[in-house]
């Protein structure tokens, strides 16, 4: 089978279309054919092995996993002995590592079946973006109905997830996005949409429950002062750094969070069915639709991270197979 694999960090370059062998299921796993995957800030994360401190889990000198990408969907082929849940046939989203490829082996509870209103393609841009704003909003945020919320960062990936869940607990949304994404922002249901290179959201007179910050281009003072004063400030991303990258801005939020009424976390998501499910069911009821930038072929996975690293992506890039 085909698959993107790369044995060293470094750019977009390192990555390399291959030939290599077809997986087989272990007990608990399905085998799927990849029908569409998406990329996520964290491919080129682990292709440039950045911030340095993550290699201390991926390899110092060299990935030890070879193969990249998360998000997929696809149609099961075959079953472990042990898996139950699924039958050759079946559709289904979810994530495993490795999901650049033809095929894929993932475990069950990883893996749920593909909404019935979406394409191949608009559920494998669905997995780590749409649950880090579900579980950000939800899990750390303690979104209630009738708060006052503000999402930052509101046009990309997570954030065009994010602004629709919010809207899906019947919140008030303040959106913060570029000129150019202000009227895509806005059909996403955003109460109120904040061009940021007309307006700094931390220095409005508005006070809010709930910050979901997808940037980290302000600093934690600036954002505590919108926030009420048992608010909740969410840190998704962060600023860019060779050494701990977004990771420092996670720690600082951990660190404050101890000493203030307000409550400020840092997280990253997890995937499991429990929530795929959740996500399943907004999608179905017509509240969340994911947004598509652009689509790439999979010999095309180097061009597609380079484009999402630049961070100007609307909403998801998406591999197709």
């Amino acid at each position: 089978m085909r698959a993107i694999v790369y044995i060293r960090y470094g750019p977009p370059d390192v990555l390399e279309l291959r030939e290599i062998e077809k997986p087989t299921p272990k007990d608990d796993e399905v085998l799927v054919r990849v029908r569409a995957a998406s990329v996520n800030p964290l491919d080129w994360h682990y292709m440039r092995g950045a911030p340095y401190i993550m290699r201390l889990g991926t390899g110092l000198r060299k990935p030890q996993n070879t193969r990249l990408g998360v998000d997929l969907s696809g149609i099961v082929e075959a079953i472990g002995r042990n898996a139950t849940q699924f039958q050759p046939g079946d559709e289904v989203f979810g994530g495993r590592t490795g999901a650049f490829a033809e095929y894929v082996c993932a475990r069950e509870k990883t893996l749920a079946p593909k909404p019935t209103t979406l394409t191949f393609e608009q559920a494998a841009a669905v997995p780590i973006a749409g649950l880090t704003a579900l579980q950000g909003l939800r899990d750390q945020g303690r979104i209630q109905s009738g708060q006052k919320v503000l999402i930052n960062g509101a046009a990309g990936g997570v954030g065009t997830f994010a602004v629709q869940i919010a809207k899906a607990f019947s919140t008030h949304v303040t959106a913060v996005c570029s000129t150019r994404n202000v009227e895509i922002v806005r059909s996403l249901g955003a109460d109120k949409v904040m061009d940021y290179t007309q307006e700094n959201f931390t220095q409005s007179e508005q006070r809010y429950d709930l910050i979901l910050d997808n940037i980290g281009n302000h600093s934690l003072s600036a954002c505590r002062r919108v926030l009420i004063s048992k608010g909740t400030f969410v840190v998704v991303g962060g600023p860019k750094g060779n050494w701990v990258g977004p990771l420092g801005f996670f720690l600082k939020a951990l660190l404050l969070s101890r000493f203030v009424s307000q409550t400020l976390v840092g997280f990253l998501a997890s995937i499991n069915k429990e929530d795929l499910m959740a996500m399943k069911e907004l999608i179905e009821a017509g509240k969340v639709t994911p947004v598509i930038d652009r689509c790439y072929t999979l010999s095309e996975v180097p061009e597609a991270i380079r484009y999402v690293e630049e961070g100007h992506a609307r909403g998801k890039v998406v591999i197709t197979l």
